[in-house]
């Protein structure tokens, strides 16, 4: 009787913190506005745009700023601390230029952890932990929006040589701090799926291995609790987007090596979430999940967690295309084809590398029925043919943007042909292709690698085109797209 009426008192314990900590969770979410750091907006963030916000905090006395490296080309790598607990926790992010969802994440807890609020969730956190904050790794890559570091290599495969200064701030930081757990911060392709479904791999994790056996030890173990913490959390907002990593030990990488040095390594990658081009709501998720794992650490109650519900996490799988056409009829050489195009809508960065535009390519096409799209057109009933070109020559864009392009594009016209075409104009900001006098459109042949544009007719009547790589209704009130090509 007597063992019986503990495991009741500690079932019905387990059940109030799980119940706190998921009423603090929804508080995280629903007041997100509040601390969302408003100058970091857009995913192409440099250098220079945190530099103001780590100067605030280096005058703010509750948190302690020390510069702790330098890149290649001289950026400053700083380290941002709070709290007083002997649990030390540790941030980094942006290790890849390229993935900074993360690193505005980081401000927004940042800003979370110097307001006057939730001050007995709070104080739990800075009594027990230290958390320190190492935001934009790569600041040489992430001033081209490039994965790699100015030397061209990837830091995430230097831990061994560590021949990059930025690996080498990475370990110093690590070792001088000893940390009790690594949060390492990353994005990963918008194109990966939770295995075997439709749903995009909006975050996906890993415990990462720490040798060729994939043991798991207390280290390693703990990292795989907060994983399955982090993932009850994630499935609230965003269900069955979460994937899992495959956990092969990779010797050379950093949070592998992490993992075996001794600091709990636990791997967060930000992927694809439907109409989220800059991966602001998932900047939120970011933000809840991280907060909450801090204060399971802080209230240690990650202990209770089953360690097995890790391996429940779908594996990630990339089987995703921003749009897929399945099952429609293709004309070649004479001869009558049922295919499925799976398009990607590619961005190309301006050079100044703040912002960018698309030049869509088939990615794959035949019998994709294994994988799946952010959007999915059923067009068994529809014939592909080419776009025609506008029989008229317009002198200017501006001319062209009087067009009506419903009516041009419900006759099958998919380009335009303008004599002045401004030298410096990259695509144009119109439902379809601006073409130069002299410009032949190839014959529409469809492989991989093309820019996707054709029309869907049914019956000889138009009923969608596709231009870059965006389908359109052609019966719908508003046609627009983010920007067509422009052909010399």
């Amino acid at each position: 009787m007597k063992n019986i009426c503990i495991t009741l008192i500690a079932c019905c314990s387990l059940f109030i913190v799980n119940g706190q900590e998921s009423n603090i969770t929804t508080q995280l979410y629903e007041t997100y506005g509040s601390y969302k750091e408003p100058t970091l907006s857009k995913r192409r963030i440099k250098h220079k745009d945190i530099q103001p916000l780590i100067a605030s905090l280096r005058n703010n006395p509750k948190f302690k700023v020390n510069k702790v490296g330098t890149s290649i080309e001289g950026r400053s790598l700083n380290l941002i601390s709070i709290g007083s607990g002997h649990t030390d926790v540790f941030l980094w992010s942006q290790m890849h230029g390229d993935e900074p969802t993360a690193t505005q994440a980081i401000f927004d807890i940042l800003n979370f952890l110097d307001s006057p609020d939730f001050m007995e969730e709070k104080e739990a956190i800075l009594k027990n932990l230290t958390i320190h904050f190492l935001p934009m790794l790569n600041p040489d890559g992430a001033e081209l929006y490039q994965r790699r570091n100015i030397l061209g290599i990837d830091i995430n495969r230097d831990a061994l040589r560590l021949q990059s200064p930025e690996g080498q701030t990475l370990k110093r930081v690590r070792d001088s701090l000893e940390a009790d757990f690594g949060f390492n911060l990353h994005d990963q392709s918008t194109y990966y799926n939770a295995e075997r479904t439709e749903k995009p791999a909006t975050i996906s994790y890993l415990a990462p291995a720490y040798n060729y056996e994939k043991d798991i030890n207390e280290v390693r173990g703990n990292a795989m609790k907060i994983i399955v913490f982090m993932n009850n959390i994630i499935q609230k907002y965003a269900p069955g987007q979460v994937g899992r990593y495959n956990d092969d030990f990779e010797p050379r990488a950093f949070g592998d090596n992490i993992q075996k040095w001794g600091t709990s390594a636990i791997l967060i990658e930000s992927g694809g979430y439907p109409d989220d081009v800059e991966k602001q709501e998932i900047r939120k998720l970011n933000y809840v999940s991280i907060l909450s794992a801090i204060y399971t650490i802080a209230k240690q109650n990650y202990k209770e967690i089953d360690i097995s519900e890790y391996e429940k996490i779908p594996e990630n799988n990339r089987m995703l295309f921003d749009l897929k056409i399945t099952g429609a009829n293709y004309n070649l050489l004479g001869k009558k084809y049922v295919i499925d195009l799976g398009i990607n809508q590619v961005e190309v960065d301006y050079e100044d590398h703040n912002s960018f535009w698309y030049s869509s390519r088939i990615w794959d096409q035949g019998d994709l029925s294994t994988y799946y799209g952010y959007k999915t057109l059923d067009a068994r009933d529809y014939t592909i043919k080419p776009a025609k070109v506008y029989p008229t020559v317009v002198k200017t864009l501006e001319e062209a943007k009087q067009l009506d392009a419903k009516k041009l594009l419900s006759q099958g016209y998919g380009y335009v042909r303008v004599s002045s075409i401004p030298r410096k104009a990259l695509n144009a900001s119109l439902p379809f292709h601006i073409i130069s006098e002299k410009y032949e459109v190839p014959e529409l042949r469809l492989q991989p690698g093309i820019n996707p544009t054709f029309i869907l007719e049914d019956k000889g009547v138009v009923k969608y085109t596709v231009i870059n790589g965006f389908l359109i209704d052609v019966n719908s009130e508003k046609i627009n797209i983010p920007n067509a090509m422009i052909y010399r």
